[in-house]
């Protein structure tokens, strides 16, 4: 069945759905993983991003997102300035990636705190994006649902735990994944919710034994 957004898209600034609506989902995705706003930007460009992304503006919606704008934001045109004056340094370089999709930003953002992100996200039509990969692990989760992502040890019953919070706060789950990089290393958790996360349920899952970082995405509203 298809919604109303595949129908007329989505309330955007900009000529493409694809190389702007979402690219600037791309970005503000990107900024909120991060948890502030980055000082640096390195961001590579693949597939149609990088051989027409210009002239739709991709470039400048990317670094829109990564200044908080939303797809319908006036300013989203003068991104470049905007950052110039906000101290954010950001450069683009042409990507190389196998078996990508055509419209993929790989983004490596450094906040002032020292913290980093890396993120490979694809914009996979009508203003919809999905990311792939996430600090060096595989990743796909969209952004069309509230997004939990835990990264912890793998231990046995991380999982269990995480889940008997967000089931005492009554949220329900609508999806969760798990990947490691290897057995008894680290192990990044995505759990997808309908509804959003209270605060404290997010800390006490930061609290639970094996926990290393909590990273809250609360989808944008309709």
């Amino acid at each position: 069945m298809l919604d109303i957004f595949d129908i007329l898209g989505p309330v955007m600034v900009g000529p493409s759905s694809s190389h702007t609506a979402g690219a600037v989902r791309i970005g503000r995705m990107a900024r909120t993983l991060l948890g502030e706003e980055p000082v640096r930007a390195e961001i590579g460009l693949y597939g149609s991003f990088a051989e027409t992304g210009r002239g739709h503006g991709t470039d400048r919606a990317l670094v829109a997102g990564l200044l908080g704008m939303a797809p319908d934001d006036l300013r989203i045109p003068r991104s470049f300035t905007l950052a110039g004056e906000r101290g954010m340094e950001f450069s683009f370089y042409p990507a190389r990636l196998r078996e990508a999709h055509p419209n993929t930003a790989l983004l490596t953002l450094d906040a002032e705190s020292g913290r980093r992100l890396e993120m490979q996200a694809a914009s996979t039509g009508g203003g919809r994006i999905r990311v792939d990969r996430l600090n060096g692990v595989e990743v796909s989760f969209t952004g069309q649902f509230n997004t939990l992502i835990v990264r912890h040890r793998d231990i046995t019953g991380a999982l269990a735990e995480v889940a008997r919070e967000v089931s005492r706060a009554r949220v329900n789950i609508a999806g969760t994944s798990l990947c490691r990089d290897r057995r008894g290393g680290d192990a990044l958790m995505v759990m997808e919710t309908d509804q959003k996360i209270p605060p404290v349920t997010r800390l006490l899952i930061s609290e639970i034994p094996g926990v290393k970082r909590v990273t809250y995405y609360e989808r944008e509203e309709d």
